[in-house]
């Protein structure tokens, strides 16, 4: 299935890492107060939807669409298998998309060591993930010109 993206988004990377870090500097503002577990759990999910977009966009060029993160892991173990380390958390935190914004009938119920496992888990996958966009970055980078020799 081909995956089309709004064309209104930004095709730059760093443009989507910084939304991202905004997300993640979000959820460490939010953990801390009880009424805001759920917006907390959501911007968990933002931060590494985003992030992995960004490592999608280094990779290949292309924006993906979509935000399901367990997918969106999936594209990423195509350029780098380290990924799959992640598939686990990125499933986990699929969970922080819909069901922390709406209310529903059965309620979703979530507490401080939940939120906190999502925000610890949202930490280290971005944390991994810029290490990904930063080593990539690196690789791409044309190398710089040895300074001639003087002949002293």
């Amino acid at each position: 299935m081909r995956r089309r993206h709004n064309t209104g988004d930004s095709r730059r990377y760093y443009d989507w890492m910084d939304r991202a870090e905004e997300d993640m500097e979000t959820v460490e503002l939010l953990r801390r107060e009880d009424r805001c577990y759920f917006s907390c759990a959501f911007h968990c999910q933002q931060a590494i939807e985003k992030a992995l977009k960004a490592y999608i966009l280094v990779k290949t060029g292309n924006l993906v669409d979509g935000h399901n993160l367990s997918w969106l892991c999936k594209q990423a173990v195509k350029h780098d298998e380290e990924f799959t380390q992640w598939l686990d958390e990125s499933a986990a935190l699929n969970h922080c998309y819909i069901e922390t914004r709406y209310p529903t009938d059965v309620p979703y119920e979530m507490g401080r060591g939940q939120v906190r496992r999502f925000a610890d888990m949202a930490r280290e996958m971005f944390t991994f993930i810029c290490e990904q966009v930063e080593e990539e970055l690196d690789a791409s980078e044309p190398p710089s010109a040895e300074p001639e020799a003087d002949g002293e």
